[in-house]
């Protein structure tokens, strides 16, 4: 449906709880900024509840945030499963006056409990036709939400190729542009310098997400000596709440071995780095793809495999390595990586493999789509 010109387009995201739904979000809401604004202007709105970190994201990024009550699901059978579709009325009738209110053109959902009682609404608002939607799902194995959304979507947008959503298009993951444009070549030695790194050694990156991960953490430390010693120096975020992570004192002359609670800068740490050792959450798995940074993934043992799930294209690729949990010692890293770390041309092999397997552009191609089912017809800048 095309807006007239004495209104703006209405663009309606729903995506909130984790950083895995909202970053995705604001990665597209970013992207349908930057294009030429329509006659009657933009106006974007993120949906999201009280209980998710989209409380402090979105309002930060500059974006209006409208809330709706949530609707979280059981994942096994509990008395509270009766509760559930009295939630549903109330959340969807809530999101059906906010979606006229806002004249939306289009809903764009990104999965979570946000998204389901927002899909339904969408059904159910402007009449018979409803508020066209467009679903992006993150993960390989698509959640509940996601699963009905399809259903019910003009345009279905997925991250990995092969995921069982009806219609589904591979687009890739939207990226915040400061990663999606990364030159890590460029960005080397101011990289390195930040981070009180030698500018010419190899450098293996350890991460385990916001909060750090305790059997990366061990294996990192376990393994410092044999790092070291191979001439590769390491920046390693343990996590804030991991400060019993320390790597004995190393001598002058050693290469580094930098342990830091945070990374504020990832497209720093990203440019610093020649390898990675990381878990394998769906953000993460784009972003190092995408910037052309291979790894050693560390699925999170939990769940129903979609780490690893995440991982295995760019791992079949020839992108990166796949560790399990309960395998990864400091002897695998001394096996394995050091010889890795320690061979320019097969770094470069992977780091090659681990580009093509990546989107960088997934925020534009989503935006296109979105657009169109808007029936907005903008062109790119």
């Amino acid at each position: 449906m095309s807006a007239p010109d004495s209104r703006p387009l209405s663009v309606v995201l729903a995506g909130g709880g984790t950083a895995g739904h909202i970053e995705p979000m604001l990665a597209l809401a970013d992207a349908l900024r930057r294009r030429p604004e329509p006659a009657g202007g933009l106006r974007i709105t993120c949906l999201g509840t009280e209980r998710g970190l989209e409380t402090r994201l979105v309002p930060a990024r500059g974006y209006e945030l409208r809330l709706i009550p949530p609707v979280p699901l059981p994942r096994k059978p509990t008395p509270d499963l009766l509760r559930v579709p009295g939630r549903v009325r109330r959340a969807v009738a809530r999101t059906r006056e906010l979606l006229a209110e806002l004249d939306a053109d289009v809903v764009v959902g990104f999965g979570g409990y946000v998204a389901l009682p927002v899909y339904l609404a969408a059904r159910r608002t402007r009449g018979r036709a409803g508020v066209p939607i467009v679903v992006h799902e993150q993960n390989p194995l698509p959640g509940l939400a996601n699963r009905i959304g399809a259903r019910l979507a003009a345009r279905v947008a997925v991250t990995t190729p092969g995921t069982p959503l009806r219609g589904g298009e591979h687009v890739g993951m939207p990226l915040r542009t400061a990663i999606s444009t990364l030159d890590r070549s460029a960005l080397r030695a101011e990289a390195r310098d930040t981070f009180g790194l030698d500018p010419d050694r190899p450098t293996l990156l350890v991460f385990g997400g916001s909060q750090g991960a305790a059997t990366l953490n061990r294996a990192a430390v376990g393994a410092a000596d044999a790092l070291t010693a191979a001439g590769i120096q390491v920046l390693h975020a343990r996590g804030p709440k991991n400060t019993d992570v320390e790597v004995p004192a190393r001598a002058a002359t050693s290469p580094p071995y930098i342990v830091v609670d945070y990374l504020d800068r990832m497209d720093l740490a990203y440019a610093a780095a020649d390898f990675a050792l990381c878990r394998a959450g769906a953000v993460t798995v784009a972003e190092l793809s995408a910037v052309g940074l291979p790894a050693a993934f560390v699925p999170l043992p939990i769940g129903n495999g979609e780490q690893r799930r995440n991982a295995l294209p760019v791992v079949e690729a020839g992108g990166g390595l796949l560790v399990e949990d309960a395998e990864l010692t400091p002897s695998w890293i001394a096996e394995h990586l050091v010889p890795l770390l320690t061979d320019p041309a097969a770094l470069a092999g992977y780091a090659e493999h681990a580009a093509a397997a990546g989107v960088p552009d997934a925020d534009e191609r989503l935006a296109d789509m979105v657009l169109e089912v808007a029936g907005g017809g903008h062109e790119r800048r």
